[in-house]
């Protein structure tokens, strides 16, 4: 509808229900204590779209602002999210209000000029930007750009992405069409987190509701967060490096796939985003970490920041690509922990710290425990991989290398398993503990929970730990599991797992009676496979005999005496 002018609002801002009557709605306005500016949406004429995405569109606008002495006309962007249930409508205006202080002085995003509500649904009025690094990309030859571009408006995008992280916001929708690009050719990031916005608002679409953000740059925690997250600020990463990768190619990750047929790559087969080969070993290196499977294992957006940094401060010279075609490469674990550089680095160990003996992942219990629990007493100058650590029972310290030690606090380090003390009937009460900082705050995962919970270690206790490989099963007070468990199947199978479900001792009864009849059934083949070899060497005897026999008719007196006895006896008695 390009270059038509159409009417913001068909009626006038009484008649907006956003919630019961209009006067109910004035009077919420009126005496709230919000902080970002209410737009009155009689001043806003739409002209035309200019983009859609997975939550909403974006409108093109003229905002008139008007007072006594003078009118003002400003061209404002309008981001227009998809229709929300009528009662979420105040949570998400308080939510965006949280949001809205939140990113005052934040450098390297969208300016935020007020929010309002058009035909039921709720707008952001930002700053109107000509163009996005995605438009860029698409009048460029090959749709890719030159490394130090990328690298330029990686570090203006990462340091927007930092700051809103160190107020706990997650943007979740990292994409080039979402990279604005202002007047000085600084990138800055058009969209501030609207997934993270609708955490917990009712949408219309249930594929809304299953994933946070667009299929082809969604980490696989996204996917079903409430499932398979929580989400948490290495997500971000994900998306960074999905979209510095489609910077560098002009090819968008999973190119040509459907949302259904991304989600059976990511999350189900554990696949990557192709990288191109031929980078400089710092980007290919964060790259890698970025898209590791689980984001514990991930680089943060400090991390990624200072690779970034340290190559354009290097210049040009240090960053030149030869801009090869787009391979697949394996990701580095370090040394023999089975951890990776990004997870160790995120706890740096200090004087004073209790530490134990790191466990292999998947493992229940440490293999090697040359630390079961001991103090760092020294961090030498000559070597900061090693650690010198007093054990109770030893005189000397011992040297130890930092990979191979956890930090312990209050018993408690990271990747324990924990339940809270006073159950939340909102999610699962045991969880993973993601961090514990020295204070005895923590973040914890729980399976129901879209986010880290966050809070103190005196809400917990240990839990009894799980690990991949084990048997489990549903305890007899569960009626409806949260998850299809995959041994419910058809055919065969299911009518074996329906006794299996009747009693669990089926199982190694069934596995015992296996183990009986195989030996049963081995003996008795044995036996007749012995039987017939015997059979069969007696009858090649005679046959063999009588064979030569025949060869040798005119001279019977070539056989041993013994032997023409028992063949011939009547011959022999002639």
């Amino acid at each position: 509808m390009a270059g038509k002018v159409v009417n913001a609002l068909s009626a006038s801002f009484s008649e907006y229900e956003f919630l019961d009557d209009a006067d109910e709605l004035r009077s919420v306005v009126a005496t709230s204590n919000q902080k970002v500016p209410w737009i009155d949406p009689s001043t806003l004429k739409l002209r035309h779209r200019i983009g859609r995405g997975s939550f909403g569109d974006v409108w093109l606008a003229t905002y008139h602002r008007s007072t006594q002495d003078y009118d003002q006309y400003f061209e404002v962007a309008i981001k227009m999210l998809h229709p929300v249930k009528q009662d979420d409508m105040k949570t998400l205006l308080d939510k965006f209000d949280d949001l809205y202080s939140k990113c005052q002085g934040v450098n390297n995003i969208c300016s935020l000029q007020g929010v309002s509500i058009i035909s039921g649904k709720f707008c952001i009025i930002m700053k109107f930007y000509e163009g996005s690094i995605g438009d860029k990309m698409t009048r460029l030859k090959g749709g890719k750009l030159p490394l130090p571009y990328v690298l330029r408006y990686g570090i203006n995008l990462a340091q927007a992405v930092l700051k809103l992280h160190s107020k706990g916001i997650l943007v979740l929708n990292l994409k080039p069409f979402n990279f604005l690009l202002d007047e000085t050719d600084q990138a800055v990031l058009g969209d501030i987190g609207i997934p993270y916005l609708l955490l917990g608002i009712r949408l219309p679409s249930s594929d809304m509701a299953h994933r946070l953000g667009t299929p082809n740059y969604m980490a696989p925690e996204q996917w079903q967060p409430e499932i398979r997250g929580p989400i948490s600020f290495e997500t971000d990463s994900w998306g960074f490096a999905c979209s510095i990768v489609e910077m560098l190619t002009g090819i968008t990750p999973w190119n040509g796939k459907s949302a259904d047929e991304i989600y059976d790559l990511v999350v189900r087969k554990h696949e990557k985003p192709l990288i191109p080969s031929g980078l400089p070993p710092q980007v290919e290196k964060v790259l890698l970490g970025c898209f590791e499977y689980d984001f514990r294992s991930r680089p943060l957006m400090k991390d990624i920041l200072h690779m970034f940094s340290s190559l354009e401060i290097g210049g040009e010279d240090n960053v030149q690509w030869t801009g090869l075609e787009s391979t697949t490469v394996s990701g580095r674990i370090s040394n023999s922990t089975g951890y990776t550089e990004w997870f160790l680095s995120k706890d740096c160990l200090q004087v004073g710290d209790i530490v134990r003996s790191r466990k292999t992942p998947n493992s229940c219990k440490p293999e090697n425990m040359d630390v079961p629990e001991g103090a760092v007493v020294g961090l030498p100058f000559t070597d900061r991989d090693f650690v010198l650590v007093r054990v109770h029972g030893i005189h000397d310290p011992l040297r130890v290398h930092v990979s191979t030690l956890e930090r312990v606090t209050l018993g408690l380090a990271a990747g324990d398993w924990v339940r809270l003390k006073e159950e939340d009937k909102r999610h699962s009460p045991v969880g993973i503990l993601h961090s514990i900082d020295r204070d005895g705050s923590v973040d914890v995962g729980f399976i129901g929970l879209e986010t880290l919970w966050k809070g103190n270690s005196s809400q917990f206790q240990m839990a009894e730990s799980y690990c991949v490989g084990q048997f489990v099963r549903l305890k007899s007070n569960v009626l409806s599991p949260r998850f299809d468990w995959p041994r419910k199947r058809g055919g065969v199978v299911k009518k074996y797992q329906h006794l299996e479900d009747f009693h669990w001792a089926v199982r190694p009864l069934l596995v015992a009676l296996g183990l009986f009849t195989a030996m049963k059934v081995g003996l008795f083949v044995g036996k007749k496979i012995g039987r017939s070899k015997g059979k069969r060497h007696s009858s090649l005897i005679p046959n063999d005999i009588q064979y030569m026999d025949g060869q040798a008719a005119g001279n019977p007196a070539w056989l041993p005496p013994t032997v023409a006895n028992i063949l011939f006896p009547e011959g022999a008695a002639r």
